[in-house]
């Protein structure tokens, strides 16, 4: 039987600061292809290249990824400052409509790291730029220097609510994470719950209520070593689960919703 394809989605990058390409990283495809037991179809974020529809009809869920890039202020009613980091309109032209549909549709989409926040800001909530600028808050960005194994240690844990979405699918009420992120969730979107937090209460794990299909997202980068991770082993494995049942006609809204 053919495998579900998972949309994941690119980041507008340049090679030596001078060849433009639409970038994946393997620990994306990996997490994917092994885990979620799908086939991995990297897409270039540019509406000049791809349209919503498109995707729709060619992907079976897709895979919102971290990047360095971060959602233009303007899409939640913010003003641009150096604070907001840099920025991806291309991807916001496609990933925000892209979460309405799925969220509507019930396809299924699992949102990391800015896939979390786009989740976020598609159905109407906001951002903050700096979250470590916030009174009782901890640095959650990723440690500037240091192996790529460091970099991405766990190093905080994220707490779910009790009974809640995350806490039934991980089998425990606290796990532990790594962090590489500085900006963060403020009101939540439409229907958003924020299911897991972490100690210095920032949002960490969401879900769309009343959704009919799978709308699970993380702050945190579950991508990474995702085969040997328990708490990432049981996130993709869900995703890719939903990504079979929707191939398959099937939506199972019990399974992702409080």
């Amino acid at each position: 039987m053919t495998r579900p394809v998972i949309g994941i989605i690119s980041n507008s990058y340049v090679i030596n600061d001078d060849y433009p390409v639409h970038a994946g990283g393997k620990m994306n495809t990996d997490a994917v292809a092994q885990v979620a037991g799908c086939l991995p179809l990297l897409v270039p974020c540019d509406p000049r290249f791809v349209t919503v529809e498109e995707l729709l009809e060619v992907c079976d869920g897709f895979l919102l990824t971290g990047g360095r890039p971060n959602v233009h202020p303007e899409e939640y009613g913010d003003t641009p400052s150096p604070a907001h980091g840099q920025f991806d309109r291309d991807r916001d032209a496609i990933t925000l409509p892209l979460v309405r549909a799925c969220v509507a549709r019930g396809q299924p989409i699992l949102g990391v790291c800015r896939g979390f926040q786009e989740v976020n800001v598609a159905l109407g909530g906001t951002l903050h730029p700096e979250i470590r600028e916030l009174p009782g808050r901890d640095n959650h960005r990723m440690p500037p220097d240091g192996t790529l194994e460091e970099k991405f240690a766990l190093r905080h844990c994220v707490r779910f609510t009790d009974g809640g979405v995350f806490h039934r699918l991980m089998g425990e009420r606290e796990v532990m994470t790594n962090t590489l992120h500085g900006q963060g969730v403020v009101e939540p979107g439409r229907g958003v719950v924020i299911d897991g937090y972490a100690p210095d209460c920032t949002p960490e794990a969401l879900y769309v209520e009343g959704a009919p299909g799978f709308t699970l997202s993380v702050q945190w980068h579950p991508e990474y070593n995702a085969a040997a991770d328990p708490v990432s082993r049981a996130l993709f494995g869900a995703f890719g689960q939903a990504a079979r049942d929707w191939r398959e006609g099937r939506v199972a809204p019990a399974r992702h919703s409080a």
